[in-house]
């Protein structure tokens, strides 16, 4: 979600000092980088406490609350004096529809202009279970190569206040090569996991690892995303099924049935310093410069985590 953003904010360094910079810091934060991968399972799965919901009836968007950005995505992390988001100033029928794709209705995305559907509902103790694909378009400034979007959940605060786009919330990434990864949306959300570093990746270069160095999630900070352990993800045009297990403040990310990411601590942060745990909030299904497709959308109650255990490691 926030490439674009660490783009801009570096682009004035020299690339040389640039590149030393950013992996001796990974370096200093997730340690050495693991001389081997992870084969990581998940186990104890919980029991549903309670009915299945469907957030997405197949029929309309009458549970979603849409939102836009700005008009020209470039300006989103640049806050430009004078920009004002969209918002719901206009029909967003052109941007968030229900179609049909592959014999079954599912939420199309144009993706065009940044923004997101907000549910209604305020979750709290769920294992959310999701299908996507991408389509066959991309926007400026993404690219075919990585098509962007994400799941954000634990949202609070008003919509736009992060970036005038976004609600504050915790995010399970859906981008190519990416997803699963875990980033905090918004200046005012925390979140803890464990890291080792990773030069092969772009700043911050760090990568989940069951294990790993414990690490604080900043935005704005070298540890404000933290790449999933694993690319899950099936090719471009096949549908992928997301599994988010969620109980209080942390939270477990699955990608076809592989655990990819875990998160604890979430939280907010007033003004004072204080940090709030953050155990609940509707979700966002972002649009972020690719079309995309959602659908089977469900939530049903849960009492504990699965637990994700290292199965095997394999050289690099």
């Amino acid at each position: 979600m926030f490439r674009n953003w660490l783009l801009f904010a570096v682009s004035a360094l020299p690339a040389a000092a640039l590149a030393q910079s950013s992996t001796e810091q990974a370096r200093a934060i997730g340690g050495e980088p693991a001389t081997g991968g992870q084969r990581l399972v998940l186990t104890d799965l919980p029991r549903a406490a309670g009915k299945t919901i469907t957030l997405f009836d197949g029929r309309s968007l009458d549970d979603w609350r849409p939102w836009l950005g700005y008009g020209d995505p470039a300006v989103t992390y640049r806050g430009e004096p004078g920009s004002t988001p969209i918002g719901t100033g206009r029909d967003t029928s052109g941007d968030f529809a229900v179609r049909q794709v592959d014999g079954r209705p599912a939420i199309w995305i144009k993706g065009e202009t940044w923004g997101s559907l907000v549910h209604r509902a305020d979750l709290s103790n769920y294992h959310l279970r999701l299908q996507y694909k991408w389509g066959a378009k991309t926007w400026a400034p993404r690219d075919r190569q990585s098509p962007n979007n994400g799941l954000l959940y634990h949202s609070h605060g008003t919509p736009g206040e992060v970036f005038g786009t976004w609600q504050p919330s915790m995010e399970f990434e859906i981008m190519k090569g990416s997803t699963g990864m875990a980033v905090v949306v918004g200046s005012k959300v925390r979140g803890r996991t464990t890291v080792t570093s990773d030069p092969s990746l772009i700043a911050p270069h760090l990568r989940f690892r069951v294990g790993g160095r414990p690490v604080d999630m900043v935005n704005g900070s070298p540890t404000w995303n933290v790449e999933a352990a694993t690319d899950a993800e099936r090719p471009i045009g096949q549908w992928n099924t997301l599994d988010l297990y969620v109980l209080g403040d942390r939270a477990v990310h699955v990608v076809n049935g592989v655990p990819v990411a875990a998160v604890t601590d979430i939280a907010t942060i007033a003004p004072d310093g204080t940090r709030q745990p953050l155990t609940h909030g509707p979700i966002q299904l972002q649009s972020e410069g690719a079309e995309t497709w959602f659908r089977s959308i469900t939530v049903e109650p849960i009492r504990s985590l699965p637990k994700i255990v290292v199965a095997s490691s394999s050289p690099d």
